[in-house]
């Protein structure tokens, strides 16, 4: 970890240059949307637009606060607001007496960015490690355990520990992937502390990186992955395949990327994929992500000690908490996964951050900065099959 005399001060984004790159990004997909399908467009824009409150009301009632007695449907709807790859919410949950299993859905895989299911089974860390919280917010805490014996599930069992008091657990319902530039600001030497003790997950290791040089060089790895990705035909067909582009398409799947989560304007459903291809260029997405990386106060990257679906979940675990924490603080934070999702070059990641031979799992940007719309989720009746 980083001493606090290592943190620096980012470079400021001015107001104005601010809303240049976000009004040069807005104009670019509003035209592309006029280009491709004139008056009637803006009709269909505006149709779905007045959905837009539907969403917000759909959003807070996911997120609402946990009951003081929850019942199984409670503990499980908290779970499902942890963070997933594409939030595609790879999970399915099989309740029986005290125990829940989260088990990993292989249907909601994504094969291209993903094609040993490393992110399936980190999403599955991450609902674990809010069941965790708000078992233990509620008196019930209890063992959580992997269980390869069940198709890589993670098995919480209830337990009567005494009510525990948590920031992390209220934490929760706010954490989101703020996918936006932050202010620039520093995060002070003892706030990092904080960060650093609450990834207290055995057989994960934590880098966090405030050094201007260093980010810089992480910058360097996300662009090259991104470009590596985005000249993959077979990579951008399963990223649109995940991308809502309306308030209603995203309440109807209840998954996926939701336009306005990511700072983008919504479209209709049936337009966002052409204005998608018109507007989605290698040029303008690496510009944007070395503008979010230079806004950020740091980098934090997140190794397990071994590969496997266990300490991937670990993995998942860790980032949780960093993530929440995060939010306790006052913190926004997204992910910059290319460097991992491209296998090329974790080999150049894991040397950076001083752990070569290794396997870096996850890298995410933190600083301070705004919020977005929450992303969507899937019905808790949906992830209860079995």
């Amino acid at each position: 970890m980083a001493s606090a005399d290592q943190i620096t001060r980012a470079d400021g984004f001015g107001e104005t240059r601010r809303f240049m790159a976000v009004s040069k990004r807005h104009l670019i997909w509003s035209g592309a949307a006029l280009a491709l399908a004139g008056t009637g467009a803006v009709y269909a824009v505006r149709q779905d637009m007045g959905s837009s409150d539907a969403y917000a009301a759909t959003a807070a009632t996911t997120r609402a606060p946990l009951p003081p007695t929850p019942e199984i449907g409670d503990f499980i709807r908290y779970a499902t607001l942890a963070a997933s790859g594409h939030n595609t919410q790879p999970w399915l949950f099989r309740s029986a007496g005290n125990r829940i299993d989260i088990l990993p859905d292989f249907a909601r895989r994504t094969p291209i960015v993903d094609p040993d299911d490393h992110h399936l089974f980190v999403s599955l860390g991450c609902a674990a490690e809010n069941l965790t919280l708000a078992a233990a917010a509620r008196g019930r805490g209890g063992d959580l355990q992997f269980d390869p014996s069940n198709g890589g599930a993670v098995a919480f069992t209830f337990g009567h520990q005494q009510e525990a008091d948590s920031a992390l657990f209220d934490a929760i319902p706010r954490r989101q992937s703020s996918r936006t530039e932050y202010d620039g600001q520093a995060v002070s030497g003892a706030d990092l502390r904080t960060l650093a003790a609450a990834v207290a997950v055995p057989g994960v290791d934590l880098v966090l990186i405030t050094d201007r040089p260093q980010i810089s060089r992480v910058r360097d790895l996300v662009i090259a992955g991104n470009s590596a990705q985005m000249a993959d035909k077979a990579f951008v067909r399963e990223l649109r395949s995940w991308l809502r582009f309306s308030p209603r398409q995203a309440m109807e799947t209840g998954d996926g990327l939701y336009s306005a989560a990511s700072g983008n304007p919504v479209l209709p459903a049936w337009l966002g994929p052409r204005v998608f291809d018109l507007a989605f260029k290698a040029a303008a997405e690496n510009d944007k992500y070395a503008r979010h990386i230079a806004s950020s106060a740091g980098i934090a990257v997140f190794v397990a000690r071994q590969e496997s679906p266990e300490h991937w979940i670990l993995a998942g675990r860790a980032c949780q908490r960093f993530a929440l924490q995060a939010t306790a603080l006052g913190l926004r934070c997204a992910f910059l996964n290319q460097p991992v999702e491209v296998a090329g070059l974790r080999p150049d990641l894991a040397a950076l951050i001083g752990l070569p031979g290794r396997r870096p799992d996850l890298v995410m940007r933190y600083g301070y900065g705004p919020g977005l719309v929450f992303s969507a989720r899937r019905r808790i009746e949906g992830t209860m099959p079995l």
